[in-house]
């Protein structure tokens, strides 16, 4: 189900997209600028075997895009904490964020 307002709902293709299914999708982070996989359903709580999988896609777009370089999954939802998200953040991805300031 989209909620209308819902910037993840949406989708708005602003960005590199990696990956999409039926499940969820993974796209560079409009804020951040890592990939990122968003689900489908509007919700912050997918079960658990949803979850495994999402995260599972996202690390392999992750392996691609950081070629070897070290990252981390970030399950945190601080900004849109209402619809599950997840990023893979690599060790320079602060830095990058505030390059262009």
């Amino acid at each position: 189900m989209k909620v209308a307002g819902c910037d993840l709902c949406e989708a708005a293709r602003l960005t590199a997209w990696h990956y999409e299914d039926d499940l969820c999708w993974v796209a560079d982070c409009e804020v951040c600028d890592v990939p990122m996989v968003v689900w489908r359903a509007h919700g912050s709580t997918p079960p658990p075997e949803l979850a495994e999988q999402m995260l599972a896609r996202l690390a392999t777009v992750a392996d691609a895009v950081f070629d070897g370089r070290r990252y981390r999954i970030d399950t945190v939802m601080r900004q849109l904490p209402d619809h599950f998200h997840a990023h893979a953040r690599d060790e320079g991805w602060w830095l990058r964020r505030f390059a262009g300031c």
